[in-house]
């Protein structure tokens, strides 16, 4: 028979944000469950160096949520290796299905769910994810020692993903729609100088070519956006950095989302439309979508639900609570 397990506060999701919420409402005493999810740790279990977390001049991103998660243990919070598959947020308490059979019921949950990989949608490249296509060149860089790459995109996590490939690769194209890029400039600065990189400005992937025995990358097509005129790049592997989607799927048909489905919260708060769900990282971050932004969220949502839970408690107490004044 499958278990259910109550909690006054449900984390789903354990990167910054999710670990940050577990820390504090384990020491409001709160006793949270954390639901790790697909990927425990979130996004910077697939990055390296983190420069920017405060304390830290540089860390690995996967130690770092190591630390995090060793840090919501020690507070009290239970982290449990589940993935949630189905969330029932029309009534409290609210009840939550596990990959693992388990069901869970809240008084109070946060979401803390992240953002995954966006992708072209080009045929060709889902012919060969896996491959020599790939979202993540922490993961998959090493196999393209001392072969020529290309790297799609203009953001932050282009530029990191071309800079990182240089430890293995003999060339990175960076292919981007336009002139300029939107990354930090200290990013833009490190790629301009690095010799191994050489910007395609102005182009588009218009095809990923290859092989089927064995299936693998052997070029890419690249269109110019003005003149429509097509430059065949060899490399063996292809990155896609387009940015990030929000991982609403449990919730996009239930709360409000805005901006490509980001969950909507009230201005400086991480409530959501529905009293007592909470949303906090990049779920509902579609701004500043920085770790330190994501545990800072992390922390409000948990002050939020300790401050719901006081003032309305869980349906079971207030139901008998009611029921004593009317004897009364």
């Amino acid at each position: 028979m499958a278990d259910t397990r109550h909690t006054k506060v449900l984390i789903i999701g354990s990167g910054p944000a999710g670990y940050t919420a577990g820390v504090y409402a384990s020491r409001a005493m709160l006793e949270p469950l954390l639901v790790q999810g697909i990927e425990p740790g979130g996004q910077l279990t697939t990055t390296t160096e983190v420069e920017n977390w405060p304390g830290d001049t540089e860390v690995q991103g996967p130690d770092l949520m190591v630390r995090m998660e060793a840090h919501a243990k020690a507070m009290g919070c239970e982290i449990i290796g589940d993935i949630i598959n189905d969330l029932d947020l029309s009534e409290r308490p609210f009840t939550a299905k596990g990959d693992s059979g388990t069901t869970y019921t809240c008084d109070a949950v946060i979401l803390a769910t992240g953002a995954r990989a966006k992708w072209l949608g080009l045929p060709s490249e889902e012919k060969y994810k896996g491959f020599g296509v790939s979202a993540c060149a922490t993961c998959d860089g090493f196999f393209y020692r001392g072969q020529e790459i290309v790297v799609i995109g203009g953001g932050n996590t282009a530029v990191e993903e071309a800079l990182f490939l240089t430890n293995f690769a003999s060339k990175v194209t960076l292919i981007h729609r336009r002139d300029e890029l939107r990354a930090e400039k200290i990013l833009i600065d490190r790629l301009m100088k690095n010799e191994k990189i050489e910007p395609l400005w102005f182009h588009t992937l218009e095809e990923v070519v290859g092989e089927d025995n064995p299936t693998g990358v052997t070029a890419v097509r690249a269109k110019h956006v003005k003149t429509g005129e097509i430059t065949e790049i060899p490399c063996k592997g292809v990155f896609v950095a387009i940015g990030h989607a929000p991982a609403n799927e449990l919730v996009k048909d239930v709360l409000d989302t805005h901006m490509g489905g980001y969950v909507v919260t009230k201005p400086d708060s991480t409530e959501t439309s529905i009293p007592g769900v909470f949303a906090a990282g990049d779920l509902t971050d579609h701004k500043y979508r920085q770790a330190v932004t994501s545990a800072g969220m992390g922390c409000m949502a948990a002050l939020e639900s300790e401050r719901f839970l006081a003032e309305h408690g869980s349906p079971e107490t207030s139901e008998v609570a009611q029921k004593e004044t009317a004897e009364a």
